[in-house]
């Protein structure tokens, strides 16, 4: 079971709690672009990651979908936004450290799904 630390108190999350955390972990990262995202910023670090250049190198996605998840993401304290003195305006974003937090959740998301497909085609190729 998971814990829950309330101003220091720490004792073992109920069944229901659990649940409703994994549904909330869920809805927030539901979708094809959030850790997706997450995953490219943490990837850049030291640059500068506008959000014309994440346009062009994050394939598939919409700049209004892209908008619309990041601002998710900075609700959400995972992502900060900065807007640069520039002329036209541009804007940058990083990932927070809180955002780290969730990176090896998606890592092991990631091994699991290439470990999948593999099972996959070894069960369709026999």
């Amino acid at each position: 079971m998971a814990t829950i630390n309330i101003r220091g108190d720490i004792r073992e999350a109920t069944c229901a709690e659990e649940l409703i955390a994994m549904r909330d972990s869920i809805e927030l990262f539901s979708g094809k672009w959030k850790l997706q995202l997450l995953r490219y910023l943490s990837n850049r670090p030291a640059e500068k990651n506008l959000f014309k250049k994440m346009l062009g190198e994050i394939g598939g996605i919409s700049a209004r979908m892209l908008s619309k998840e990041l601002k998710v993401l900075e609700m959400n304290f995972l992502a900060t936004r900065t807007v640069l003195n520039t002329r036209p305006i541009t804007v940058a974003y990083a990932i927070t450290p809180y955002g780290q937090t969730i990176l090896p959740v998606a890592e092991a998301l990631v091994q699991w799904g290439l470990e999948h497909r593999e099972k996959v085609k070894a069960t369709i190729a026999s």
